[in-house]
């Protein structure tokens, strides 16, 4: 927090001096009852945040080791600490990312999918079926006897 909560208390009951007249105990009074009110909010939103201890420290592990977010049958999200199958466009756009920002935030390899692994597989098996490795070549090496028959 920027502000400690004693400043917090400070600051509101400055502000409500300024528009009604309080005095002294009504100032001292009321200053404990918002520190009071504000630490009790404070605890109740650390308690209640999103995910427990256990997945906290291990989005945390994830942070310091990034690649092994990469899983077998899901991809976590080191942003939010989601588990997917495949961190999109649209999902990394929420933060303010494109996949190659994100993969440099978190020095994951440009060449790395984000998807997991058991996803990437099946792409791979899917595109190797339909022959996509040889239409490929094929398609460079006529690019390339046209570029050298132009240039």
């Amino acid at each position: 927090m920027s502000k400690s909560l004693i400043e917090l208390s400070a600051d509101i009951i400055a502000a409500q001096a300024e528009h009604r007249s309080m005095t002294q105990e009504d100032m001292a009074q009321g200053l404990r009852t918002v520190f009071q009110t504000l630490r009790d909010l404070h605890q109740t939103y650390q308690s209640t945040e999103p995910g427990d201890p256990e997945a906290k420290s291990e989005l945390a592990y994830l942070r310091q080791h990034p690649l092994e977010s990469i899983q077998r049958n899901q991809v976590i999200c080191l942003e939010s600490g989601k588990a997917y199958k495949l961190l999109s466009n649209r999902h990394l756009a929420l933060y303010g990312l494109t996949p190659r920002e994100y993969k440099k935030k978190w020095g994951i390899p440009q060449t790395t999918p984000l998807s997991a692994r058991s996803l990437t597989q099946r792409r791979r098996k899917l595109a190797k079926e339909m022959g996509m490795g040889a239409q490929l070549a094929e398609w460079r090496a006529q690019r390339k006897q046209q570029q050298e028959q132009t240039g």
